[in-house]
């Protein structure tokens, strides 16, 4: 009896797409949080495009929160203005609503 069920768990495995098992491998883990840092940090340096990325020292995704240091004033003041879309056009490149809240320091 044992060796059915460890042939038949074993041809259940072997049905699994890697997406699958990497998926599990994450959920079990705990990485989603990790993954999510690095996902948020590459997908802003790719959409807000590299003249934007030159000016970012730093960000961090904290509890739904982006915060994205700059060193240019002027940059920080005139994305202000356009935060919403940024987080609507961020959240889109992710796939889920990942970030609610946007601070530029």
């Amino acid at each position: 009896m044992l060796k059915k069920m460890k042939k038949n768990n074993r041809r259940n495995n072997e049905n699994l797409s890697i997406g699958d098992v990497l998926k599990d491998f994450v959920d079990k883990n705990k990485l989603q949080s990790g993954l999510d840092k690095v996902n948020v940090r590459d997908v802003w340096n790719r959409e807000m495009g590299p003249a934007i990325e030159k000016y970012t020292t730093n960000i961090k995704l904290q509890n739904e929160t982006l915060y994205v240091q700059l060193s240019s004033s002027v940059l920080r003041e005139e994305l202000s203005y356009g935060k919403a879309r940024i987080i609507k056009m961020l959240n889109e490149e992710l796939g889920r609503e990942l970030v609610k809240k946007l601070v530029l320091r």
